[in-house]
C-alpha cells in the first residue's frame, strides 16, 4: 500500500465490526488486506479518490454495509453481485453512468443511494431522489427490479446468441459432414476407377499372354507340319546313287585320258616332235589303232546305235519320272 501512505495499519481503523477508511486520500482499495478481517461487516471508504474497485473486492462477501460516497468511481466490478450479504450501499456523488448486470443478484440489498451520479435516463428514473430513508429503500427495490429486467434481457440476448451460435455450429457441422461425405464418395470413386483400371490391365495382360501362347502353339504346329512334310519328302525322294557319281567320275577320267592321248597323238603326227624317239611308239600305236578301227567300223557303228538307243530310253524314263 505504498500509494495509501496514510493507512499504516488496518487494525488501527477497525472498531468492533466497523472498518473506517474514510478521508484517507485512498486511490486504491486494499482488498486483499481487507479480506483478512472477515468480522468487519461495515466498511466506510467515503471521501477518498478511488477511481475503481479491484476484482478482488468482490471476494469480500462478509460485507453488509458499504459506503463509497464522494469518490471518483466511473464503474463497478462485473462480479459485484457476489456480495450477497450486502444490505446497505452508498454510492452518492460518484461518476457512475450504469451498473453491472450482476447488481440484480444483490437480493439482500435494502438501502441504496445513487444521487449526484450521471446515470443514464432509465436507471436515473428507477433510482429516484433518495432524499430520506424511505426513498433510499424504494431506490434499492426499484433499481434491483430494473436491473433484474436488464439481466433477463441480457440472458435472453445471450440465449439468442447461443442459439444462433448453436445453429451456426450445426450448419457448420452439416457442411462438414457433407464435405466429408463428398470426400469419401470421391475417394470411393477413385478406388473403384483404380480397381477397374487394374482389372483392365490384368485382362489385357492375360489376353496378350493367351495370344502369345496361341501363336506359340500355331508356330509349333506349323513347324511340326513342316517337319512331317520334310520327312515325307525325304522318304519319297530316293537317295543319290553313289554308283552314278562313280560312273560319271570314271567317264570324266576316261574322257580326259582320251583327250590326253589324242593331244599326244596330234603332237606326234603334226608337230616337229614326231621325229623324236618318244613319238615312235605313239605313231605305231596310232597306226595300229586306225587299222583296227577300219576293220571294226561296222561293229563300232552297231555299238554306237545301241548306245544311242540306250541313251534315248534313259532320257525318256527320266522325263516320265519327273512328270
Amino acid at each position: 500500500m505504498s500509494k495509501n501512505s496514510k493507512v499504516v495499519n488496518l487494525k488501527d481503523k477497525i472498531s468492533g465490526n466497523e472498518m473506517d477508511l474514510s478521508l484517507c486520500n485512498l486511490t486504491e482499495v486494499p482488498a486483499r488486506e481487507l479480506a483478512l478481517f472477515p468480522k468487519a461487516t461495515v466498511l466506510d471508504l467515503s471521501c477518498n479518490n478511488i477511481i475503481l474497485l479491484p476484482p478482488e473486492f468482490c471476494s469480500l462477501t462478509h460485507l453488509m454495509k458499504l459506503d463509497l460516497s464522494k469518490n471518483q468511481l466511473t464503474c463497478l466490478p462485473d462480479d459485484l453481485g457476489s456480495l450477497v450479504n450486502l444490505q446497505h450501499l452508498d454510492l452518492y456523488n460518484n461518476k457512475l453512468t450504469v451498473l453491472p448486470v450482476s447488481f440484480s443478484q444483490l437480493r439482500s440489498l435494502k438501502w441504496l443511494d445513487l444521487k449526484d451520479n450521471p446515470l443514464e435516463p432509465t436507471l436515473a428514473k428507477a433510482a429516484g431522489d433518495c432524499l430520506d430513508e424511505k426513498q433510499c429503500k424504494q431506490c434499492a427495490s426499484k433499481v434491483l427490479h430494473h436491473m433484474s429486467a436488464i439481466h433477463e434481457e441480457v440472458d435472453r440476448a445471450r440465449e439468442k446468441r447461443l442459439l444462433r451460435e448453436k445453429e451456426l455450429e450445426k450448419k457448420r457441422e452439416a457442411k462438414q459432414r457433407e464435405r466429408e461425405a463428398r470426400e469419401r464418395e470421391a475417394r470411393k470413386r477413385e478406388k473403384a476407377e483404380e480397381k477397374e483400371k487394374r482389372r483392365k490391365e490384368y485382362n489385357a495382360q492375360m489376353a496378350a499372354a493367351a495370344a502369345q501362347e496361341q501363336q506359340k502353339k500355331k508356330n509349333e504346329e506349323r513347324k511340326k507340319k513342316n517337319g512331317q512334310a520334310a520327312d515325307k519328302k525325304v522318304s519319297v525322294e530316293p537317295p543319290p546313287k553313289p554308283r552314278r557319281s562313280l560312273i560319271g567320275l570314271m567317264f570324266k577320267l576316261l574322257l580326259m585320258l582320251i583327250l590326253g592321248l589324242a593331244a599326244a597323238a596330234a603332237a606326234c603326227r603334226l608337230t616337229d616332235v614326231r621325229q623324236e624317239a618318244i613319238c615312235a611308239p605313239v605313231n605305231a600305236a596310232l597306226d595300229d589303232g586306225l587299222a583296227w578301227a577300219g576293220q571294226q567300223e561296222g561293229a563300232l557303228r552297231q555299238l554306237l546305235q545301241r548306245l544311242s538307243a540306250a541313251a534315248r530310253e534313259l532320257l525318256e524314263s527320266t522325263q516320265a519320272s519327273k512328270n
